[in-house]
């Protein structure tokens, strides 16, 4: 028989898995949430402004995508971009199911988040800017939305803040992010309590520094409220 060094102690587990996890955060889950976050927003910008489009077509549209997206799981979702397009010749590797499904969810959530937040913003904006000769979109983007962000940021915040942790739903489409190196080590050393505790406090971790960043967003975001 050979010689084995024995099982390992809980604290050897958790140093040597303690990288592959830091690793899997920052190649895999905060890219994957940053991108995904990023068209999200996009999407949601677009799916909002639809939504209170006077065109029924637009705004039906807009209505039934947000309905939908809002009334699955977002597992489920995430299984018809990974495992069921395929069938209809639409393949993507993990990483880009991944982003696809997670940036469709938030656009979904945010769309509603910003549209209220527009609709916060006093109608006299809008008729201010048209008298000094504004149009449509530069008054979107040089007086309703800096104002509408102000109002945004929290909930948008929240949507951030659960996407991060709803980024461990990649593991079902093969992302080894962080949540997925944690299961690995814990499959291998049976320190399921101690490595999913240990993978939480890295998305805690995470989550306070976002918290943070939201807090002096919304400070710089003050000078655009009316007084």
């Amino acid at each position: 028989m050979s010689q084995g060094r024995g099982p390992r102690s809980t604290w050897e587990v958790v140093r040597s898995t303690a990288w592959p996890m830091f690793v899997g955060l920052v190649k895999v889950t905060v890219p994957l949430t940053a991108l995904s976050f990023a068209i999200g927003l996009a999407l949601a910008l677009l799916v909002a402004l639809a939504r209170i489009s006077s065109y029924k077509v637009l705004s039906g549209l807009a209505r039934a995508f947000i309905s939908v997206i809002r009334g699955t799981p977002l597992l489920l979702q995430l299984f018809i971009v990974f495992y069921g397009l395929p069938q209809v010749g639409l393949k993507f590797p993990p990483f880009t199911a991944a982003v696809i499904a997670f940036s469709l969810n938030v656009a979904g959530y945010a769309a509603e988040v910003i549209r209220s937040a527009i609709l916060a913003v006093p109608k006299g904006q809008f008729e201010a800017a048209q008298t000094i000769g504004l149009n449509y979109p530069q008054t979107l983007r040089r007086i309703i939305l800096p104002q509408a962000a102000r109002t945004a940021v929290p909930p948008l915040s929240n949507t951030l803040l659960s996407l991060l942790k709803d980024t461990s739903l990649g593991s079902v489409v093969l992302l080894t992010e962080l949540f997925r190196e944690s299961q690995l080590a814990a499959a291998e050393s049976n320190e399921f309590l101690v490595l999913y505790s240990f993978a939480g406090l890295y998305y805690w971790v995470v989550c306070v520094a976002l918290s943070g960043a939201q807090k002096r967003l919304e400070n710089r975001l003050s000078r655009y409220v009316i007084a």
